[in-house]
């Protein structure tokens, strides 16, 4: 039985490795490969790739059993660290992502989503009044109008749903949640969420788990993307590649990232009551601003339940 389950242990393992290092390593290192022998110059001269191909196969060293497997092994082990880099850089492209405005830079991109919110949602503004009143008047044009109302109020959720904090709009959605909660029931989501997921079923867990790792695989295509951005400077075809991967990166980001937030927000609201009774908070009348700040006093070790 212990066989079995470390065999099973070690397959896995290898299947996660194989998926999210070797095989992404090695196409990188094919790319690097080729755009090192064509470069621009050459950038499609696919006989060219051939001939060099030929030479190498020819060399006396491709010959030696010894020296396949020793070039075997390091190409191996240079698509595995060019994944833990890969991965590594993904990991600061999240943080990116979530980032709080501090530094001149993000200060300014997060102050320039603030104007653009602003100035959508002046036209907005503007346009609903425009609509209202052609609406009361019974306009001819009232349905043209509340349809502008529509096309200017979706132009302000492009940039975000309410009042933009961060200098990306991943940021500001992953936050929501937290600043629903507590302007709703005054509950910390930060102080709860580790209870909160103690109490949540095993399904609800593997969904959230589901969207963490698609999240965080989003942002690992972004770091390809920017690593095929880099060789597009010795072969332009890349730097399409680049774009690509980039641009697909950070439109699963956002999915996953709405995905992500909304699946914890549902689980908060379904399972707060849980967690009141769980720490002996009592909510007869459902949970208010009231039990919400006794919960988040509880969780914070500030004072003790009556």
């Amino acid at each position: 039985m212990t066989s079995a389950f470390l065999s099973a242990l070690g397959g896995r393992i290898a299947e996660r490795w194989l998926t999210l290092l070797a095989l992404p390593g090695l196409l990188f290192l094919a790319a690097l490969t080729t755009a090192t022998v064509l470069g621009h110059e050459h950038w499609s001269d696919i006989e060219r790739l051939r001939a060099w191909l030929d030479t190498l196969a020819a060399s006396p060293a491709s010959r030696s059993a010894g020296t396949v497997a020793l070039v075997a092994l390091g190409v191996l082990a240079g698509a595995a660290v060019t994944g833990a880099a890969a991965q590594s850089l993904g990991a600061g492209v999240e943080l990116l992502w979530y980032a709080e405005p501090h530094g001149p830079l993000l200060r300014y991109l997060a102050d320039r989503r603030l104007r653009r919110w602003r100035a959508a949602d002046a036209v907005l503004r503007t346009a609903l009044v425009a609509a209202g009143r052609a609406r009361i008047e019974g306009a001819d044009d009232a349905d043209r109008l509340v349809a502008v109302a529509e096309r200017h109020h979706a132009d302000r959720g492009r940039i975000a749903a309410a009042v933009p904090r961060h200098p990306f709009g991943m940021g500001d959605r992953l936050a929501a949640p937290g600043q629903r909660l507590w302007r709703a029931h005054r509950l910390e989501l930060g102080a709860a969420w580790p209870h909160l997921w103690l109490l949540a079923g095993d399904g609800t867990r593997a969904e959230l788990q589901a969207a963490r790792l698609r999240l965080s695989a989003s942002a690992r295509l972004c770091a390809w993307g920017g690593g095929y951005l880099v060789l597009g400077l010795w072969w332009w075809p890349a730097a399409l590649v680049g774009g690509v991967a980039v641009a697909s990166g950070v439109r699963r980001g956002r999915a996953a990232a709405e995905a992500f937030a909304e699946l914890t927000e549902a689980l908060a609201d379904l399972h707060v009551r849980d967690l009141a009774a769980a720490l002996g908070v009592q909510c007869e009348g459902g949970v208010d601003r009231v039990v919400g700040e006794r919960i988040t006093r509880v969780l914070r070790k500030e004072t003790e339940v009556a």
